[in-house]
């Protein structure tokens, strides 16, 4: 529950520092924020912790936590490694995934598309993490779904809001076809590029993104 609790105000707080109610350099204040939220101040600690993951938040011993955006270098290079990390797993899984695993893989898809038609973007991404976990446990390798999990987690607010962009949504479901149908075909290199193509953020992907996270704290 404190857990549940921590995600949604980490949410919350990643909505205020898009929206530019808290500017780049701003103190997050545990007590206000805390009264704010009407919580008490370990599941808001546990939120800031989560913002500082992401780097959206820096933790200063003796201070507190502060605003702190990625600039556009810094985004480009973790969704590079990213993207790249998730093709691994895409190649090692289309030789391990299980037929039970494919299933959930095609659920979670069904659920994904159900929230496109919804227009639910948190729906949606809710759904596309579970696709994302299933893949990065199917790669069989330990150490590799820990990474990868971690950095999802990192890059969570920053793929949220690129889920905002007009018609995000529908390629982003289109995109997990052609990853399930690689993986159902067990076709390494196939997996691979659909898992690569879908996660990074390069040319007019990544301009879009820069731009709606530009608009976003104006």
């Amino acid at each position: 529950m404190e857990q549940r609790r921590a995600d949604k105000i980490a949410e919350q707080l990643e909505e205020l520092i898009f929206n530019g109610t808290f500017a780049d350099g701003d103190r997050l204040d545990e007590v206000s924020l805390a009264e704010q939220f009407g919580v008490s101040r370990t599941p808001l600690r546990e939120a800031l912790h989560r913002l500082a993951l992401s780097g959206l938040a820096e933790l200063v011993p003796r201070r507190g936590a502060f605003v702190r955006q990625p600039g556009p270098v810094d985004l480009m290079e973790m969704f590079e490694v990213m993207a790249e990390l998730e093709a691994v797993c895409g190649r090692l899984a289309a030789k391990r995934i299980s037929e039970e695993a494919l299933a959930e893989l095609r659920s979670a898809n069904h659920r994904c598309q159900e929230a496109v038609a919804m227009q639910n973007v948190d729906g949606y991404y809710s759904e596309n993490e579970q696709f994302h976990q299933i893949i990065y446990r199917q790669s069989g390798n330990g150490f590799l779904e820990q990474e990868a999990a971690k950095l999802h987690k990192r890059l969570k607010p920053f793929r949220r809001q690129q889920l905002r962009l007009r018609g995000r949504m529908t390629q982003s479901m289109a995109e997990h076809e052609k990853i399930v149908s690689a993986l159902e075909a067990g076709d390494p290199e196939a997996a691979a590029k659909a898992l690569r193509d879908h996660v990074a953020v390069q040319g007019e992907k990544f301009h879009a993104l820069m731009a709606s996270l530009k608009r976003a704290g104006q």
